[in-house]
């Protein structure tokens, strides 16, 4: 049974062993948010580039069947490859120590 921290959190051990503080943990969700969020927007801008003309447009069959199946083909790609990416990055520790800055010594 997980132990109870102060206040009656619940403490959760991390991928490497240590505990996770409420802070670390609303990072991860925020993160998760950002990734499904920023995904789903990736994914239906592919999909109304690629699928959209033969939406709106009267083209010749064989053009628009292309168009239709590589937009709903690559959209879901496009979601994934999103979500994991920024997932991967943010457990790497790809966010930088300081918020705003640029370089190393500001």
């Amino acid at each position: 049974m997980p132990r109870r921290a102060r206040g009656g959190d619940t403490l959760l051990m991390g991928h490497t062993g240590e505990r996770r503080t409420q802070s670390e943990r609303d990072a991860i969700t925020v993160e998760i948010g950002y990734a499904l969020a920023s995904a789903v927007f990736a994914a239906a801008v592919v999909f109304g580039v690629l699928a959209g003309p033969a939406l709106l447009f009267d083209l010749p069959g064989a053009v628009e069947k292309v168009l239709l199946a590589s937009g709903t083909a690559l959209a879901p790609v496009l979601f994934l490859l999103r979500v994991v990416s920024v997932l991967v990055r943010f457990r790497e520790g790809g966010q930088p120590s300081h918020p705003g800055r640029t370089g190393a010594d500001s």
